[in-house]
């Protein structure tokens, strides 16, 4: 049964993944008062690029060729080992918060790698700046985890789920600071405005995909859009698991997989209109900002060792 189900998980994300992307992309349009595309867009697009001739970089190595496939290969893991439907992770290996996090970095240093490989000054200044905004989240998302595993007494996803549904958890003042401070690190890793815009291909998120085209810039673009909908999906396991399955009964398996579509569309919901409410931000001045929040995860450590 929890072959099954890691195996359900990742055909749903692969499967709404691009709707996401689309949905979030007609909102915005709207927001500024534009026709926009459907939300179907990005299937259309995934689908003509399989179609296209790919055309790589004469001087890049293995590294550039590996690395979709790679890229794919971690969302695939992440989206088994996720809680989604169920508040146990369908995979409890790949259940625990350090191992997201391993993958996660993993991911994010090929992604990179890949575009310094390229020899691209346009691909490799847009890795290195990803490398930068992992330096200045990743450690938020450290703290703030690691507050909510002291409180939990366990680092499973399952375990620190349940401790939040139950309220079995002995500093809730930390563990609501903590559910901050990973939420707007989650945002600043989705790519959104003020910090990032995914979209336009000259910024962070996509800058790397410059020497990219064809089947392996599909699989990328796919890629990417499966991590957005895992980082939200990690932060409400965690966090907000309510309407989660305790047990595998019809009953109970069927309102996780609707619970779970609500909160997701909740979150990319107000993640839409948060981007398209604000302007962006100098690049300069983005260390500054993740400062702030990561002033939130210390804070929410100070709270646990008071016990409030």
């Amino acid at each position: 049964m929890s072959v099954f189900l890691a195996i359900l998980q990742v055909v749903i994300v692969t499967l709404v993944a691009p709707l996401i992307s689309g949905a979030t992309r007609l909102i915005r349009a709207k927001m500024h008062s534009r026709k926009g595309s459907d939300v179907f867009q990005d299937y259309r697009d995934i689908a003509k690029l399989m179609t296209r001739q790919e055309v790589r970089s004469n001087t890049s190595s293995f590294v550039a060729r590996v690395m979709p496939v790679l890229y794919f290969a971690v969302m695939v893991v992440l989206a088994c080992g996720i809680p989604m439907i169920t508040i146990a992770s369908p995979v409890p290996l790949l259940g625990d918060i350090i191992t997201v996090i391993y993958l996660l970095a993993l991911s994010r240093f090929f992604f990179s790698l890949a575009a310094v490989d390229t020899s691209s000054a346009y691909a490799g200044r847009g890795g290195l700046r990803e490398l930068i905004v992992g330096v200045l989240v990743e450690p938020t998302m450290l703290l703030a985890l690691f507050a909510a595993a002291l409180v939990a007494g366990s680092t499973n996803m399952g375990a620190m789920g349940l401790a939040v549904a139950t309220g079995a958890v002995s500093a809730p003042v930390a563990t609501f600071l903590a559910a901050v401070a990973f939420a707007l690190a989650c945002y600043v890793e989705l790519g959104k405005v003020p910090f990032d815009m995914a979209e336009a291909e000259q910024e962070l998120q996509e800058g790397p995909l410059a020497e990219y085209s064809g089947p392996s810039l599909a699989l990328l673009k796919l890629s990417m859009s499966m991590k957005q909908v895992i980082v939200v999906s990690w932060f409400l396991a965690i966090f907000f698991p309510f309407g989660a399955a305790a047990t595998l009964n019809f009953g109970t398996f069927l309102l996780g997989i609707v619970a779970w579509c609500l909160k997701v569309a909740v979150a990319f919901a107000v993640c839409a209109v948060v981007e398209n409410s604000v302007m962006r931000t100098r690049y300069k001045l983005l260390g500054t900002q993740t400062w702030a929040i990561f002033g939130v995860s210390v804070l929410s450590f100070a709270f646990l060792i008071v016990g409030v």
